[in-house]
């Protein structure tokens, strides 16, 4: 599959794989790699062991934060008991008869909500369109081989391995400051409320000039002529201006950088900058093929992470770092058939930071940042895509459930060849992290699942923000395939400004379960602030339309809901008539078919 170039309307928003004008891009896809842009090859190798059926929607976590430890990576303030005193619960009645129920209890798994799960990697408008958004990542693989001392790039395999200014060209920035692709990027996503997640290049070499015209291969000796080293610590002081003769490039140096340029942002207890260590180095030598032809090994990978991960937290104690920025599963399982391969690679991973935390006497890398294209297929073709006929829809609006329910089987091979089972790849990949480093944070900094001009993308994307806060994800970034993403962002929209004006979705998750999981999700929260305040996230994945019969045992006695709508074809939420109680925190919803609706109790 070939992924083409794809603009997004705002001057800084792009998709960091794409080639420049009139080139193809590609990365790696199907069941060789799991990625959803191009490939083909054999399976992912290696059956990850352990995955039982454990978890369903009805046992959420009782304890927040990735790993059972809120306060290491999770970067909401404080945790959800303290705060006011909420006073009593106020019990539910009866609402009366329903399709589904929903029971919603203000007092049971209470955990707090990442607002990191609410990032993407391009957008439209970061102060309307995707208003309220939590963080922005620059990553992709024109990032890997990117030089901050003159942004150069390298495209890599996304279009003909050629070295040019295409960063600088297509963000509208200056190419000959030192490090204004990425500082304008990070000045935007900061002025608009977002943290920002800059990606650190440790592969090997970046680009040393923007000089075009094709592959780098066409010129002799081109590793040492066309790329420099890029180093994890500069033996010397750091200069505000770096030396572009020096060939090399120093990432602490970089950060350093990166730290005078925005001050206020790494001086809070917590920086509002991130770090991540390259990308998905589990296709390195498909996608990097000329700075790194052989495949990435166990060994080499956890030693480049433990380096530049140290580096980074000598210059920013504060701020947390992400790794190993796998593509897929088949990187999760054996780093894509890496020639060292010792079991299954997110155990040996999770291990050996463990490991090198002992050593530093200091956590190195905070969160294991994977990247989740699902592999589901209907009608002969991924759901990922834009194809939104009968049989797509239906399997795009049930496939985030294999994010969770050991209840639930996706057609896929992942599922059919490998598991034989559920795929449950969160409390799986938890499990991983309790068991070998406890306290490391969960994050999916590049995802989709199709549909963006279509309300069963709308479904989709709703259903995997309201999964990721209720399952204590760290963090994760929406990365667009194509240009049609409206849905999405309206998706967006009702946990981040619902009501347009800034109004979301609260901070703090807590217990909410349908009785009905193939045909409707809910999602519920308050605020650490404000425990009266409950916000509801209700999603009717069926052609028809539904009752709900809700309770909710809260810190308020509410005597009407306030509703908004996303139905579609419009990508916009509507206001709807508000909902009278039945009884005590007790109505009835009557859900539109294929819906998204907030509902908020006054």
């Amino acid at each position: 599959m070939q992924l083409h170039l794809i603009k997004m309307a705002a001057p800084l928003a792009l998709v960091f794989t794409a080639c420049p004008e009139g080139g193809e891009a590609t990365t790696a896809s199907t069941q060789a790699t799991g990625d959803p842009t191009e490939g083909t090859g054999a399976g992912p190798g290696g059956d990850p062991t352990g995955v039982g059926p454990t978890g369903s929607e009805t046992d959420g976590p009782t304890t927040g934060g990735p790993g059972g430890d809120p306060t290491t990576v999770d970067p909401t303030d404080g945790p959800t008991t303290g705060g006011p005193d909420p006073g009593p619960i106020v019990e539910p009645g009866d609402p009366g008869s329903g399709d589904v129920t929903f029971t919603i209890r203000a007092d049971t798994d209470r955990h707090p909500i990442s607002p990191w799960i609410y990032g993407t990697n391009q957008y439209d408008d970061l102060a309307t369109t995707n208003r309220g958004l939590g963080l922005v990542r620059q990553g992709g693989n024109r990032m890997t081989a990117y030089n901050w001392e003159n942004n150069a790039s390298n495209a890599g395999a996304d279009y003909q391995h050629q070295n040019d200014d295409y960063l600088a060209s297509q963000l509208g920035v200056d190419g000959d400051i030192p490090g204004e692709v990425v500082r304008a990027a990070t000045a935007e996503a900061l002025e608009a409320g977002a943290d920002m997640l800059v990606t650190v290049p440790i592969c090997g070499y970046v680009a040393a000039d923007k000089d075009g015209g094709g592959d780098v291969n066409q010129t002799p000796n081109y590793l040492e002529t066309r790329f420099h080293p890029t180093v994890a610590r500069k033996d010397g002081p750091f200069d505000s201006d770096p030396d572009s003769n020096d060939d090399a490039v120093y990432q602490d140096e970089f950060v350093a950088w990166l730290q005078s340029r925005f001050p206020d942002a790494f001086y809070p207890e917590r920086a509002r900058v991130l770090f991540s260590l390259d990308n998905e180095p589990d296709l390195w030598s498909h996608t990097h093929e000329r700075i790194h032809p052989d495949p990435v090994g166990y060994t080499e990978l956890v030693d480049k992470n433990a380096e530049f991960a140290a580096a980074i937290k000598d210059v920013a104690a504060n701020a947390i770092v992400a790794g190993f920025v796998s593509y897929g599963y088949g990187g999760y399982t054996t780093l894509q058939d890496a020639p060292d391969a010792q079991g299954e690679f997110i155990t040996y991973y999770l291990q050996a930071m463990a490991e090198a935390e002992a050593e530093a006497g200091k956590r190195l890398v905070d969160v294991l940042d994977l990247h989740w294209y699902t592999e589901v297929y209907a009608n002969g073709q991924r759901i990922t895509g834009d194809d939104n006929s009968p049989e797509l829809v239906a399997a795009r609006v049930q496939a985030p459930r294999s994010l969770w329910d050991d209840s639930f089987q996706e057609d896929s091979w992942i599922a059919n060849d490998v598991l034989q089972g559920p795929v449950r790849l969160i409390p799986w990949l938890k499990e991983r992290i309790d068991e070998h480093y406890p306290g490391t944070g969960l994050g999916f900094t590049e995802y989709n699942y199709g549909g963006g001009g279509h309300i069963s993308g709308a479904i989709a994307q709703a259903n995997v923000l309201g999964i990721f806060g209720r399952e204590g994800v760290t963090m994760a970034a929406y990365w667009a395939l194509t240009d049609q993403t409206a849905m999405i962002w309206a998706a967006f929209r009702a946990f981040t400004s619902y009501d347009g004006q800034g109004s979301k979705f609260g901070d703090t998750s807590i217990r909410a379960v349908t009785s009905d999981v193939a045909a409707t999700s809910v999602y519920a929260s308050t605020d650490a602030a404000d425990p009266a305040r409950t916000v509801i996230v209700a999603i009717n994945k069926t052609e028809g339309p539904l009752t709900a019969a809700v309770t909710l045992a809260a810190y308020a006695d509410y005597q009407s809901v306030t509703v908004w709508q996303l139905t579609g074809p419009q990508p916009e939420l509507t206001s709807g008539p508000a909902v009278s109680p039945t009884a005590t925190n007790a109505f009835l919803y009557e859900m539109p078919a294929y819906s998204v609706s907030v509902l908020v109790p006054q």
